[in-house]
């Protein structure tokens, strides 16, 4: 997810901008850390607490801790903290080396990248970490075999011969990168890409000891005694994707572990706001889990305490086309436009997130200092009255009088009350609609996303890399993304041809990514967008270092020192 010499200045341009002119992301600059000291600024007396433990509350379980098979944030975050690939995000949002030894090397037509490993690079089973750890992960991930959601999705087109093999046309040996030796690794694309260096952050690319993995076979994962850690801590406590506790701990194996201050942290699962943020108030956690309830975040509005920060992701309602009355256009607009969002945000969720009529968000995205939003349109603006009649115009083209959906949501408090608003919402202003509300927790949710088993999705979307296309290519035809049988050729042509011949033209390419998200919005009523999330949690004024990023891993706690 992230980021020669054009490529490298507009990616750059992009991620200075979004973090000047945004405050998603970054270190918890409410506590002003030096990061390289652990302490605040003009406060040099502050001293470390006698204990390095640190607790975190959670709102959801880990679906999956198998770096080719994660597809949600907390598993990239906690990937983050127990592993590390090629590169990773430090608190100011830059891309820092990780297992690499430096940036990569580029050839003329920034095609191939030669990177360099770190000898000291270590496995928590004492393994070196080496180029065909890399080059067996991402083989993995692409082996229609495995089935990774986000292998074929995020290799195709990007990297040499991923769709080949995809498609059962090249082998796995055909992938684009290859181990030149134990500590250099080369990667071919298919064309140049903006943003490659924040895109090598992602945790797919994590390396994979190929022994370990192989012995472990089918256990591979399961839970804390079936993985191998080679980030700056290790997991010690996880019984699998039900657990509603772990432990993580620093590892002594890791390159930079001198620099890691934090002993241990402890998880466990809260998914109810309030429960969280007494949790807090008790000293029984250090950090809350997001809080989305006016009510609890009055509590701490205006303290030191709470930590509040615009994110760049967006949610929205997806509406499955394998369902027949999904398939009609006036319906999907008929309900992309009856949700109140500024009742949402203001009255529901009450916490700073914003109404969005838009794809990609606000304060993400930025060339020659213009936000992506500046220049691109505004679509699907709530309107009843033409919800109204779109819809009467959808039931008579389909012959029907009423339409029943099942609404899938999470099991979370606040998104059965958010779900809840939707609902109401919406049969109050589509005469006929029933819907089914169904409260699953996070990973089935997942599933059934994945399988298309619903009618509505409450679902939504955080950047894995630095560029606009991290939203845009969900929705092309037949995408491991995609998930509701959209799909559009106009748009598809747009999405390709941002992708190969306007890679290195960074305005033509801006305009066809901008009218491709007319087209899924605009035209076509793909999903309906709703808000652009604000963040909202409690941090204990002792933790210091604490970092969020607005894309990959959510936080980082590698940084992270208790003061006195």
């Amino acid at each position: 997810m992230k980021k020669s010499k054009l490529s490298l200045l507009l990616v750059l341009s992009l991620v200075l901008s979004m973090f000047l002119a945004a405050c998603s992301g970054g270190k918890d600059t409410s506590k002003d850390t030096d990061k390289d000291k652990g302490t605040d600024k003009g406060a040099a007396t502050e001293q470390l607490a006698d204990s390095q433990e640190l607790n975190v509350l959670e709102s959801a379980e880990i679906p999956s801790l198998d770096s080719v098979m994660n597809q949600d944030v907390l598993g990239g975050t906690i990937l983050g903290a127990i592993n590390e690939g090629l590169y990773r995000l430090d608190p100011d949002q830059k891309v820092i080396p990780g297992v690499a030894d430096g940036m990569p090397t580029y050839n003329d037509d920034k095609t191939v990248l030669t990177i360099k490993l770190k000898k000291e690079a270590k496995w928590s089973n004492g393994d070196p970490v080496t180029a065909d750890d890399f080059v067996f992960a991402w083989q993995r991930a692409i082996d229609p075999k495995t089935a990774s959601p986000y292998g074929p999705y995020f290799m195709m087109g990007k990297i040499k011969n991923a769709t080949e093999i995809t498609e059962g046309k090249a082998k796995l040996e055909d992938l684009g990168i290859k181990a030149i030796d134990p500590n250099t690794l080369e990667i071919t694309l298919t064309g140049p890409i903006p943003y490659i260096e924040s895109y090598l952050t992602f945790s797919l690319f994590y390396p994979q000891n190929k022994k370990f993995v192989t012995e472990k076979g089918a256990d591979f994962a399961k839970d804390a005694a079936n993985l191998v850690y080679n980030g700056p801590f290790k997991m010690t406590k996880w019984d699998g994707p039900t657990a509603t506790e772990w432990t993580v701990e620093k590892n002594d194996t890791y390159w930079n572990a001198k620099d890691v201050t934090l002993t241990k942290i402890n998880f466990n699962v809260s998914k109810d706001g309030q429960a969280s943020a007494n949790a807090f108030t008790a000293g029984e956690t250090d950090i809350t889990p997001k809080l989305s309830q006016a009510a609890i975040l009055s509590q701490f509005e205006g303290t030191k305490d709470l930590l509040r920060y615009q994110e760049p992701s967006i949610w929205w309602l997806k509406m499955n086309e394998k369902i027949p009355a999904l398939k009609n256009k006036n319906i999907r607009k008929a309900i992309a436009l009856s949700v109140d969002k500024k009742a949402l945000v203001d009255d529901v969720l009450a916490n700073g997130s914003i109404a969005a009529d838009f794809l990609v968000p606000k304060g993400f995205a930025f060339l020659d200092n213009k936000d992506f939003r500046d220049t691109a349109g505004t679509y699907l603006k709530t309107n009843k009255e033409e919800a109204k009649k779109l819809w009467e115009q959808g039931l008579k083209e389909l012959g029907l009088k009423e339409v029943s959906l099942v609404y899938v949501g999470q099991d979370t408090e606040a998104a059965k009350t958010t779900d809840a608003f939707i609902k109401d919402q919406l049969e109050k202003n589509l005469p006929g609609l029933k819907l089914t509300i169904e409260s699953v927790p996070f990973k089935i949710r997942i599933a059934r996303e994945d399988k298309e088993d619903y009618g509505l999705l409450m679902g939504g979307w955080g950047p894995d890399y630095a560029d606009p296309m991290t939203y845009m290519d969900l929705w092309v035809t037949g995408g491991g993304q995609n998930h509701m049988d959209y799909g559009n050729t106009e748009f598809d042509k747009l999405i390709d041809s941002a992708n190969k011949e306007l890679a290195l033209k960074p305005q033509d390419r801006w305009k066809a990514l901008q009218d491709a998200e007319k087209i899924l919005l605009e035209d076509d009523a793909a999903i309906a967008p709703l808000y652009q999330r604000s963040s909202n949690l409690l941090v204990n004024q002792k933790v210091k270092g604490f970092a969020h990023h607005a894309f990959g891993a959510e936080y980082s706690y590698q940084w992270i020192k208790i003061l006195k």
